[in-house]
């Protein structure tokens, strides 16, 4: 069928077949009858399942047509060469070099720079993939299939072709040996086809989450020549894999830093989803055992940009002349970019905290406007979603259709759920937090807590404390005034402060009462929501269900959002959900920047549009070897041809 359409018969609408059915083609000849059907048959397939460029999540119309020839936010005309240093987004030394298992510690820039996917994410608009390793995409009828139709040009860094073989071996390798959030990701996958040298088919089971067939295209293609002999399930160590993307690696200097080298020969590096990216000659990731050393390490020069998840840090760590004057660079960059939802988990394994009145009175007790007015300049802003600075946080009252999803849940899910918007406690910000403590201790009560000297106890008189296992600098700031404040009506806070190694190896054995973690928020949530929240998950030591959650009705609510027909109906569900795990306290939300916290040296040029969703680092370029003042920036530009 495929070969007709392909050979230039127009697509045809339905309505354009029916003078060839019924009568019309029973009168004609067998064979013609035969040609007839095979051609309706074609015309059919191409009128519901037509090869696109660009697939979005419900059918939506992309932002870029086929023919666009760069997105928005970069400059197309940005010059190639120069070099980039910057910190690694991981803690502690890598142990290997593949991103894709949950073993030790990877190079997450593996995945776009070495790797290339089969479709590429734009970064101006919600979720909208547009090809790359397969310039076509094909969803089937009643999105039953997709198909992915790889550029004949496609090669591998050694030069050897990209086959529709190394898409199904990427795959079947991430399945079997990969981290668990590929098998939970694409657990509604039922088989992959190799109908061709560049044509490779994913069934799905029915019914599926609308993002999946997005989430496949995201997917990296690994060369499977280069992999039968390579040790994938634990990272294959330092060696050097043959790539697919725009950089090669270079130098390893063994779990401190790597090196990634520009390929000019790389086939991809003029189609319009790659023009005016990947500039730099060279980029340099350097690891570091400690935010506060790479810190320290970036004002003195060491390298050039940096990613800072501390607040406090972000506000007060770089003040000096060099950010006076402008050599030092500071901003949120990507302020539409759904935020990480960070919080202060509790491990529901521990009996301590069954009960949610107890969840509740300790979430009173963190005072967020003290910590953000005294150590963060008021700048941040207090999370009160596991879906922050996006739609589908639930902010207002649920509506009749919502109300309708959620009667079924009705004794199974807290009460204030159907009837109250839920905001996260709120003290005055003075430090004095009497009041609070007091409907704290009311809570307690109720819970069968009691004063008995200096502490608060049960009925068996074992003291209500807790240990919060803290594996990175500078986050005792925030604990201790809580600490404090827990001390004060008689609950004890330990705090234990481990290395990155055992950080890791404690969690995945959910050997904690309670952390620090952050879920990933995406516009178009899907299957990665039972690895953060899935009862499935919840003892699996590779998934990220760090709460330990297992609630039947978060259960369902995520069905009911993975497998949403329509953003509509998606968009319900995740405010149902949203509902249920704010209600129920199961973490302490902290709070989110208003973009990406980064900071940089000023030595790059940035494109004038910059992307809504994020960072936008790789449409980056160098201007100077070294870092410019504002004014010696501003004179540079106006050089400008």
């Amino acid at each position: 069928m495929n070969i007709l359409v392909g050979a230039g018969l127009p697509a045809m609408r339905p309505e354009q077949a029916t003078p060839l059915s019924g009568r019309a083609l029973s009168r004609a000849s067998p064979l013609l009858q035969g040609f007839l059907g095979l051609l309706l048959a074609c015309m059919s397939l191409a009128a519901l399942a037509a090869p696109t460029h660009a697939l979005t999540v419900y059918g939506e119309t992309p932002r870029y047509a086929e023919s666009f020839r760069h997105f928005d936010y970069v400059n197309p005309d940005a010059p190639k060469g120069g070099t980039l240093r910057r910190s690694a987004m991981e803690i502690g030394q890598f142990d290997h070099i593949l991103p894709y298992i949950d073993k030790g510690t990877g190079v997450s820039e593996v995945d776009g720079w070495l790797y290339a996917p089969l479709a590429v994410r734009s970064f101006d608009e919600p979720y909208t993939v547009y090809g790359l390793i397969a310039r076509r995409m094909e969803r089937g009828p009643q999105d039953a299939w997709l198909r992915f139709e790889i550029d004949p040009k496609a090669t591998f860094a050694d030069g050897k072709p990209v086959r529709a073989e190394d898409v199904r071996f990427s795959f079947e390798k991430l399945m079997s040996q990969g981290s668990l959030k590929y098998r939970t990701q694409f657990a509604d996958v039922t088989g992959v086809t190799v109908e061709g040298p560049h044509r490779v088919r994913f069934d799905f089971k029915q019914p599926h989450g609308r993002a999946l067939a997005l989430d496949l295209a995201s997917l990296p293609v690994l060369p499977e020549h280069d992999w039968q002999q390579r040790d994938f399930a634990n990272g294959a160590g330092f060696d050097t894999p043959v790539g697919s993307g725009p950089y090669r690696i270079g130098r390893i200097d063994n779990g401190r830093s790597i090196t990634f080298e520009r390929d000019p020969r790389w086939w991809a590096k003029d189609l319009p989803v790659n023009r005016g990216r990947f500039n730099f000659e060279r980029i340099r990731v350097e690891f570091f055992g400690d935010t506060e050393v790479a810190r320290q390490v970036l004002k003195g020069g060491g390298y050039d940009y940096n990613r800072e998840f501390s607040a406090t840090a972000y506000t007060l760590g770089y003040n000096g002349a060099q950010l006076d004057d402008g050599r030092l660079q500071r901003a949120h960059l990507g302020p539409a970019k759904p935020q990480t939802a960070q919080g202060f988990v509790f491990n529901l394994d521990q009996p301590q905290f069954k009960d949610r009145r107890v969840r509740q009175a300790l979430a009173m007790l963190w005072d967020f406007e003290w910590s953000n007015r005294q150590m963060m300049r008021n700048l941040y802003i207090r999370q009160q979603s596991v879906f922050a600075n996006t739609p589908l946080a639930a902010r207002a009252l649920p509506d009749a259709s919502e109300l309708r999803l959620l009667e079924p849940l009705r004794g199974k899910v807290p009460d204030e759920v159907f009837s109250q918007v839920f905001t996260a406690p709120v003290t005055d910000g003075s430090g004095i937090i009497r009041t609070q403590q007091l409907q704290a201790l009311a809570l307690l009560e109720q819970a069968g807590w009691h004063p008995e000297n200096d502490r608060l106890v049960n009925a068996a008189s074992e003291p209500l404390a807790f240990t919060f296992l803290n594996g990175q600098s500078g986050l005792e700031r925030l604990l201790l005034p809580w600490k404090r404040n827990l001390a004060q009506i008689g609950i004890t806070l330990n705090i234990r402060n481990v290395d990155s190694a055992q950080y890791v190896n404690r969690v995945m054995a959910r050997d904690y009462d309670m952390i620090v973690t952050g879920y990933a928020t995406t516009l178009s949530p899907g299957a990665e929501l039972y690895n953060y929240f899935g009862s499935a998950a919840a003892n699996d030591p590779g998934s990220n269900n760090l709460m330990v959650l297992k609630d039947p009705a978060v259960d369902t609510l995520i069905d009911g959002l993975v497998r949403a027909d329509t953003q509509a109906d998606m968009l319900r569900h995740a405010h149902a959900l949203d509902r249920v795990l704010q209600w129920n306290y199961y973490w302490i939300p902290n709070y989110y920047p208003p973009g990406s916290s980064t900071v940089w040296w000023n030595r790059f040029g940035l494109p004038k549009v910059q992307p809504a969703y994020d960072e936008g680092l790789d449409s980056w370029w160098e201007v100077s070897p070294s870092a410019l003042t504002n004014a010696q920036m501003a004179e540079r530009q106006k050089a400008k041809p």
